[in-house]
């Protein structure tokens, strides 16, 4: 069942994986959220300096691949090792600028996650929007 505990066990195997050498500062919560079109996650701090990772509430169907969610979590957690929302220096003036996400990510071993995620949402994203039990999308 995807729930915000698969969040979790989910974001726990990524930073295993990939990040294990990036010392966590701040409490990290990761939840699901509302659903949504375009937003695919968020990170925010909240007023107990925990970093608050808010994944859309579609990805809670099993009709999303999991590489869409972990490559999701990825670029949350990227955001938060570059110090926005998190209790780290900002290293940079804007969160995407010249593509530092996914410069990170490929770095760190999400290249063929990226590519993946990118074709299914292309092709695949507007289907499951359809679908969705809370009917965003249609008409």
């Amino acid at each position: 069942m995807r729930d915000n505990n698969f969040l979790r066990e989910r974001f726990l195997k990524i930073y295993q994986e990939h990040f294990a050498d990036f010392k966590l500062r701040n409490k990290i919560i990761l939840k699901f959220g509302r659903s949504a079109k375009t937003r695919l996650g968020s990170i925010k701090l909240n007023s107990k300096k925990q970093s608050v990772i808010t994944i859309n509430g579609l990805f809670r169907s099993e009709e999303v691949p999991l590489f869409v969610i972990d490559g999701t979590l990825a670029h949350e957690f990227v955001h938060y090792m570059h110090g926005f929302n998190s209790e780290i220096d900002c290293q940079f003036q804007h969160p995407h600028r010249g593509g530092i996400v996914d410069k990170e990510l490929i770095k760190r071993g999400f290249r063929e996650i990226l590519m993946e995620q990118k074709i299914w949402l292309k092709r695949e994203w507007p289907k499951a929007i359809r679908n969705s039990e809370l009917g965003i999308g249609e008409k």
